[in-house]
């Protein structure tokens, strides 16, 4: 299994992809036109060389796949994808980046001797510049091949940040797809959203995956709406994430990233965030130089996971079989030729 930047002829796999997530996954729209513009946007991204002055403010994005290169160069490139995911250099700089605040309002009377705290949601854009990881998607049929696939699509992110990081900002967050019903229906949305935006749940929700976000600003209202008048299945909704998104959090929330209160303005799926230096990946993962050894073993459980260092448009990640010993590690020619390096390159190595 590899990542690697994701490339024009990866298009088909993207917008098949885009056709299963379904519902609620926002930065995804089954929108064949708008995903080749955004494959375009990656590729001018991963080509900016370090020393671009555009580096420290343009809101880039960074759009990688999961390859199956087991299956071989004869089966289409669209068969091989096993799954996705990206970065968000910066959000909210060309395109308003909006959520809900969650808030509370204290009251008391010293009169009658009574006193109320109650949940409010405030529209926010606090996060503005900030980045996000963002797309994570593992297709059905890889998630039971390997249990360490979806960990890889998570993981190789903050190892592409640490060994690029004068790409990114000192913050970084992820929005969480909220929590539908059986029928597929969110009663948050249904019970708050469908009254400001007179539109259908998946029309908002394509809208916003194809940037086009003013709308919210225009029709929500800016004052507090406060929770004790939503149903008690809206209020549940309020923090929580969709079943299938449940791994994707834990994965997050052992990297460090916390739910501070922020959720999203459709679904109320939770934001998380961190400050990118105190991510674990980014402070435990360091560089290591190879050592290719055919003697070693091409067969054992995933130990660490490596990355290349070099030109962001080489970038490629997979996992190896061995841990380093002290500052080298010891790669099964294989390994080096899925990674693209020779003898004596440096890796960035995140052991497990």
């Amino acid at each position: 299994m590899l990542i690697r930047p994701i490339e024009h002829a990866d298009l088909d796999a993207l917008h098949a992809i885009a056709i299963e997530t379904g519902a609620g996954f926002t930065s995804l729209p089954d929108n064949r036109d708008f995903l080749a513009e955004r494959i375009a946007e990656t590729r001018a991204a991963f080509d900016k060389t370090e020393d671009d002055p555009s580096l420290a403010r343009d809101p880039d994005l960074y759009f990688f796949v999961l390859e199956d290169d087991s299956l071989g160069a004869d089966t289409p490139v669209a068969d091989r994808i096993a799954g996705c995911c990206a970065i968000e250099a910066r959000v909210g700089l060309d395109v308003p980046f909006y959520n809900y605040r969650v808030g509370r309002l204290a009251q008391a009377s010293r009169q009658l001797g009574l006193n109320r705290v109650i949940d409010t949601l405030f529209l926010s854009s606090d996060h503005t510049g900030d980045a996000e990881v963002c797309s994570l998607y593992l297709r059905p049929g890889w998630r039971v091949r390997g249990p360490r696939n979806g960990s890889l699509l998570s993981s190789v992110r903050w190892l592409f940040m640490a060994t690029y990081r004068a790409r990114f900002p000192d913050r970084v967050l992820a929005e969480m797809r909220g929590r539908f019903d059986d029928a597929d229906v969110n009663p948050f949305w249904q019970s708050l959203g469908q009254h400001f935006f007179p539109i259908d749940f998946r029309d908002a929700d394509r809208l916003t995956g194809l940037g086009q976000k003013n709308f919210i600003g225009e029709l929500m209202p800016r004052y507090p709406i406060c929770t004790a008048m939503l149903p008690d299945a809206a209020r549940a909704c309020i923090g929580q994430v969709h079943e299938q998104t449940r791994p994707a959090l834990a994965m997050l929330n052992a990297q460090g990233l916390r739910f501070e209160g922020y959720i999203d303005i459709f679904d109320a799926g939770p934001t998380v965030e961190a400050y990118l230096d105190d991510v674990r990946a980014v402070r435990h993962s360091r560089l290591v130089t190879v050592r290719t050894d055919s003697h070693a073993d091409n067969n054992g459980a995933p130990r660490t996971l490596a990355a290349t260092v070099g030109a962001c448009a080489d970038f490629r990640a997979a996992w190896v079989g061995r841990a380093p010993e002290e500052d080298r590690l010891a790669l099964h020619p294989d390994e080096a030729a899925r990674l693209g390096i020779a003898d004596g390159a440096q890796l960035r190595a995140l052991c497990d």
